[in-house]
């Protein structure tokens, strides 16, 4: 394994409550792909700041190589005192870096340069920043839920960013499909310390399990001897003094550390209240249409749910997502065409911006609406103390108001109240935002047993594939098309996932914002040059093909050996796949060069 680039050891944190970090050790290899897991709360991102050299631990020692560069991407990026975007982007570059790239990458993300920081959305700021920290191509890329309030076409393309960059990378992320396609590594930070798995989150999941089984039998263990001790205690403490003294000594230490085992952080108990079942059609909607000035956001669509449906609604921001979720179920009347809704709906919607949680109410108030300690699930009465547990808050945050709760409790409370309320129709819109991925399992299986219907808007493509039966996704130009299946059998049929609009923010075109409608809209023609990636893959690919095409002599000088594969039948499959794979990577260099080639000779640079 390559030296370390960074050495975090021993690391001890606590802001004035329970230890938050007690003994973590963490270390990133160059060209390492890490993701660092663990509860909401457990201190990932405080493990993150302490990285990136921006809190001071109350003990521990952070180790940095002469020379290593570190960017850090934080939840909520601060821009104040920048002029433009560019300034702000080029501010992270060093003194060797391509000032182009800064350029380049705030094109890929829909901006020109020119625009106010102050009057940026929350997503176009954390697009702003990824910019910024991917800019400089670093040795170490510190990224904190780089995927928030980015849609699909964004979270893809950055996808492919980062898998294409040399840096090492720690990445803290809700999405199970983007920490899978790009790490090798996780850590998970459980209890204030790190645990290690040389694997991708791909096999985290069933490694943790295994982990917290073996450790509750050990403790079983502990717990039996205990019992033993304290019985030879009443019984038979009679013999040799000295023996006894120790064995006494030995009891109290074992009571010791039972006393300050740190059991794992319980799950939440999720279970919806459900009412009684809808008609079998819950609704029908012919030919409905909806614009806006001169753009068609829905066209034409014909949808029909039927009860137990669980149906996801996809496409890129800005494409109408909420607008047909609100005409589906009757909250905005469409232009055109009729929505009929069945009968007996009760409807529970949960919103994405967390707006109607009121910023100075009590976790009390919001559960109980205000009226008493009881909360009514159902048919059932809780009292709201053991309810709050139910969703991982502790007993003192019941008169904690909604505004000093961090993003992953607004998201439970927001549960916990839509779930309390009886419904045969749950709409979601961004359910998954702030979530822990243990708290996304207990949502998916919730949903699973759920007896109504469900639609939902996400941008979380493995969360997708766990729940929706079908798929209803953006086309172009208001059209919207219906898939079976989850995300990924949406993939299969149409041949690709979900692009960006025509306006595409992710191929490099310049877009821009009308004052008027805030849509993004078309406004720049064709580019008048290369960037900086293309020049760079114009350089690079004659080599690379070189290469490719000496591993296809190779490869198949060694299936030419008759015996291959009566001596070794696995090194011959192995063999040939690589023989494949690199036929195949000629095939797309090739095309992709001409491509380039092509597009150098219109531009004429």
């Amino acid at each position: 394994m390559a030296a370390p680039l960074l050495i975090l050891r021993n690391v001890h944190l606590s802001f004035g409550g329970p230890t938050l970090l007690d003994g973590a050790d963490l270390s990133v290899a160059v060209g390492e792909r890490l993701c660092l897991v663990g509860r909401n709360g457990s201190g990932k991102s405080t493990l993150l700041k302490v990285a990136a050299g921006l809190v001071q631990p109350d003990t521990g020692d952070l180790a940095l190589q002469q020379g290593t560069s570190v960017r850090y991407l934080p939840q909520e990026p601060d821009m104040a005192g920048f002029d433009t975007t560019l300034a702000y982007v080029e501010a992270g570059l060093g003194s060797n870096d391509d000032p182009h790239r800064a350029t380049y990458l705030l094109s890929q993300f829909g901006f020109n340069g020119t625009e106010d920081p102050s009057k940026l959305s929350g997503g176009e700021l954390r697009r702003c920043a990824l910019a910024r920290v991917l800019a400089p191509a670093p040795d170490i890329l510190l990224m904190d839920e780089p995927t928030n309030h980015l849609d699909l076409p964004a979270i893809e393309w950055l996808e492919s960013e980062l898998n294409s960059m040399r840096s090492a990378m720690v990445l803290i992320s809700h999405d199970r499909r983007f920490l899978s396609n790009l790490s090798r590594t996780t850590a998970w930070l459980d209890r204030g310390q790190i645990r290690r798995l040389d694997r991708g989150f791909g096999e985290f999941e069933a490694w943790r399990d295994e982990v917290l089984a073996q450790e509750e039998v050990a403790q079983h263990k502990i717990d039996r001897k205990i019992a033993r001790e304290e019985d030879w205690v009443r019984y038979g403490v009679s013999g040799r003094r000295k023996r006894n003294q120790k064995r006494l000594g030995d009891l109290h230490k074992l009571r010791q550390d039972r006393r300050e085992y740190r059991g794992a952080t319980g799950n939440v108990v999720m279970k919806a209240a459900e009412a009684e079942n809808t008609a079998k059609l819950v609704i029908d909607a012919e030919h409905i249409a909806k614009s806006y000035g001169e753009r068609d956001i829905v066209k034409d669509a014909s949808i029909r749910v039927a009860r137990g449906d669980r149906i996801g609604i996809v496409g890129p921001n800005g494409a109408g997502k909420t607008t047909l979720l609100n005409m589906l179920t009757g909250t905005l009347t469409p232009d055109k065409g009729t929505v009929k809704l069945g009968s007996n709906i009760q409807m529970v919607t949960l919103d994405q911006k967390r707006e109607s949680l009121h910023p100075q109410a009590t976790l009390k108030e919001v559960l109980t609406q205000g009226h008493g300690d009881m909360v009514t699930v159902g048919d059932d009465r809780k009292h709201v103390i053991g309810y709050m547990k139910d969703f991982l808050f502790g007993v003192e945050q019941v008169n904690t108001p909604v505004a000093r709760l961090s993003g992953g409790e607004r998201g439970r409370l927001m549960l916990a109240r839509a779930l309390a309320r009886p419904s045969n129709l749950l709409v979601l819109d961004e359910p998954t935002n702030d979530l822990d991925l243990e708290t996304l399992d207990l949502l998916q299986e919730m949903l699973a047993d759920y007896a109504g219907t469900v639609l939902l808007v996400s941008h979380d493509r493995d969360f997708l594939d766990r729940v929706v039966t079908s798929v209803i996704a953006f086309e172009d130009d208001g059209k919207w098309m219906t898939y079976a299946g989850g995300y990924s059998d949406m993939v299969t049929q149409r041949g690709h996932g979900v692009k960006a609009r025509v306006a595409n923010t992710m191929d490099g075109s310049k877009v821009g914002k009308s004052k008027k409608t805030g849509e993004r809209a078309e406004a720049a023609p064709r580019k008048a040059k290369l960037g900086f990636k293309e020049k760079h893959a114009l350089e690079t690919l004659p080599a690379k093909l070189e290469g490719l095409r000496a591993d296809v002599v190779r490869l198949q000088a060694k299936l030419d050996d008759p015996a291959l594969f009566t001596r070794n039948p696995e090194g011959f499959k192995k063999t040939l796949a690589d023989l494949e794979a690199a036929q195949a990577a000629i095939v797309a260099g090739e095309e992709q060069w001409l491509t380039l080639e092509m597009l150098r000779e219109e531009i004429g640079g």
